[in-house]
């Protein structure tokens, strides 16, 4: 409050508030004068973006009266990354290194639409072995149960509910066993390249992965006993953060958001990519439209992922996992070694030994890269928290001219406002956690 003595001569709206300009006067008549005008029970509350419930760094800027949410709005932007210029910077193929760090939560479905992207332009889309297309469906399912496990910890975790945390966490782990058994990271794993795959499968890779869906279809149900039927954890989530389809539809919300208020969207059915179209599964929907619904949406999409990774295990085929194509395909045949992933010695002593044209390819593809023709593309893919799609631009060079993504934690959080303007504070929690954002992917 800023005052300069006598009466009270209007109030001044400012991002700090009200600021009342008084001159002159008694101290106590102004004091009064100001109570008159303001309502003690409204408040502005900054909810992060340091903050045990914000998903990252989200902050929430919450106008509340009493514990009512009247007003509701968020900041974002505290992680920005500048992933999608650094990439104008970069080789086509650099660029998967770059948005695989976007959603750090989701790395594989990052790198899938930014590669099917690439290779539209490219014009390679039916060349892409069989082989790649399958690992990369393997790995976006499991990513997929990754993601939501973590969706569901987080959420139970700011509940109170720790036992979900303590189930979720650990079955990430052996999600991210896997990527390490495949890829050699747990994350960030550049991975999917343009024209296939990085590497091939490892060895003893098919029988882990047969492991894992064993051992992580029992592990689901437990989730359905300790939350489904449970009164507490029930009564918490139920017709909170509640968005029905028109405000989906305006708000331009998918994913579990949007499947949650009956519609069946998923790309994987409506606009499939990967060959996704020969892979026998279902679209759960609920019409609950709220927060319970969701967290019923992403056990069972859990369940209808380990589907498709068994179908994936029994159609892999001895083949290739990149293009033919030498003047695309990234000239490495990698190994896992002592000190990480890298080149294989037998591959290095191939193109160092055998033929110089072979080293000087390698190292004009390695360091300039490939020619992408002139155009743009857009590609999309059903990422666990819904349309993740890419905008490509090239100019005809060896590096983009342009991508965009379009994220859809940076859409889907639009919805937040809608969901807890009228409900309690404590309901904002339990409304951010349903729509499972990841501020990489909002701020990039």
């Amino acid at each position: 409050m800023t005052t300069h003595a006598t009466r009270p001569a209007g109030a001044r709206e400012t991002t700090e508030g009200t600021v009342y300009t008084v001159t002159g006067g008694d101290w106590d008549e102004v004091a009064r004068d100001v109570a008159d005008r303001a309502d003690d029970e409204k408040i502005i509350v900054n909810m992060g973006p340091q903050h045990p419930s914000t998903h990252g760094v989200l902050r929430l800027i919450l106008e509340i009266d009493g514990e009512t949410v009247t007003e509701a709005r968020a900041g974002i932007g505290y992680l920005h990354t500048g992933i999608e210029k650094n990439l104008e910077y970069r080789t086509w193929t650099q660029g998967t290194t770059f948005v695989t760090r976007m959603d750090y939560l989701t790395p594989f479905f990052n790198e899938a639409a930014y590669c099917l992207g690439v290779e539209k332009l490219l014009g390679i889309t039916d060349d892409i072995p069989d082989r790649a297309s399958i690992i990369r469906v393997l790995l976006m399912e499991i990513n997929r149960l990754s993601s939501h496990l973590v969706a569901i910890a987080t959420g139970g975790m700011e509940l109170g509910a720790t036992t979900v945390m303590i189930f979720g966490f650990r079955d990430r782990e052996l999600c991210l066993d896997i990527f390490e058994l495949i890829t050699g990271l747990r994350m960030n794993h550049a991975y999917i390249r343009p024209g296939g795959l990085a590497q091939d499968l490892p060895p003893g890779a098919v029988d882990a992965l047969r492991e894992f869906v064993k051992k992580m279809r029992k592990n689901l149900d437990e989730y359905d006993k300790l939350c489904t039927g449970n009164p507490v954890f029930k009564a918490r989530l139920k017709d909170v953060g509640y968005l029905d389809l028109a405000g989906c539809l305006a708000l331009g919300a998918t994913g579990p958001i949007l499947r949650s208020a009956g519609l069946p969207h998923d790309l994987r059915k409506t606009d499939p990519y990967c060959g996704y179209e020969t892979y026998d599964f279902e679209v759960p929907t609920t019409d609950t439209c709220d927060s319970f619904g969701r967290f019923l949406l992403r056990l069972e999409e859990m369940r209808q992922s380990l589907r498709i990774v068994e179908q994936c295990i029994d159609r892999l085929e001895p083949g290739p996992v990149m293009v033919a194509d030498k003047k695309i395909a990234w000239p490495a045949q990698l190994a896992l070694g002592p000190d990480g992933l890298g080149n294989s010695l037998d591959h290095i002593k191939n193109i160092m030994g055998t033929s110089m044209e072979a080293l000087i390819h390698h190292f004009k593809l390695v360091t300039e890269g490939f020619r992408v023709p002139a155009g743009q593309a857009y590609t999309a893919v059903e990422s666990p928290k819904g349309e993740l799609g890419v905008h490509i631009v090239s100019d005809g060079g060896t590096r983009p001219y342009r991508v965009h993504f379009r994220d859809p934690s940076f859409t889907n959080l639009q919805s937040m406002a809608a969901m807890c303007e009228g409900g309690m504070v404590a309901d904002v929690i339990v409304a951010v956690a349903s729509i499972d954002p990841v501020m990489g992917g909002v701020d990039r």
